[in-house]
């Protein structure tokens, strides 16, 4: 169980050390756009392999198709509430960040508790989607004029949140079949969808310019590569 935790707060770390680099200094809106790119074509490739493909061979079509799309509703319906409630600016990336990390740190603890250990491509898939998205979010959320200490309580709210979802993962794993776990994975795919659409890709072309396509294949193909081992 203190496994589960320590390798739930060592994932979730990269989201504080995005929001950090990101608050540390002044970036380009080409260099951040890049980050974003990049991170954009991570997400992909977690989509495809990690979350869609997984789970389909852990639970079957059916259950990954049911959570996405309730993934996909609830990142719509959350989005949009946050939008009129707090604005919009950087809340997509961490409402997006927030979603995935939840299942997805989720079914690291249920792994760890079945006895498969830590997956090093999983983790290594983790940091790079993850500093990315924090330094996208706390970027924009800087540009609208939110304090740093702001800035920084969400991001660690959030990767407390997401760390704690890895020992949940890890206590009701023996109570879960595959269908459950093919359903998370499925949530987690259908939130990252819907924001990658809104939030991510658009703001990775407006400000990533002509090589963010170049970027996000280049992302996508680390990522990919990273799944395989």
């Amino acid at each position: 169980m203190i496994a589960a935790l320590g390798w739930g707060a060592f994932a979730a770390s990269s989201l504080v050390i995005g929001a950090l680099l990101a608050l540390a200094r002044r970036w380009s809106d080409r260099a951040i756009g890049a980050v974003l790119a990049f991170g954009a074509g991570a997400l992909i490739s977690a989509v495809s392999f990690e979350l869609a493909e997984e789970g389909i061979a852990i639970g079957g079509a059916a259950s990954v198709g049911i959570g996405l799309g309730a993934g996909a509703i609830a990142y719509f319906l959350a989005d949009r509430r946050l939008e009129r409630t707090m604005g919009g600016a950087g809340i997509g990336l961490a409402l997006g960040a927030f979603l995935d990390g939840i299942p997805e740190q989720a079914v690291l603890g249920m792994g760890i508790a079945a006895g498969e250990g830590v997956s090093v491509a999983l983790l290594v898939a983790v940091f790079v989607s993850n500093v990315p998205e924090a330094m996208g979010s706390a970027n924009d959320m800087r540009d609208a004029k939110r304090s740093r200490g702001q800035i920084v309580r969400l991001w660690v709210i959030v990767a407390a949140v997401c760390a704690l979802a890895t020992l949940g993962g890890y206590l009701i794993a023996d109570a879960t079949g595959g269908h459950f776990r093919a359903g998370i994975n499925g949530f987690a795919a259908g939130a990252l969808l819907v924001m990658l659409t809104d939030s991510m890709i658009p703001e990775v072309r407006d400000k990533g310019g002509l090589p963010s396509g170049l970027i996000v294949a280049l992302g996508f193909a680390v990522a990919a590569g990273l799944s395989s081992l």
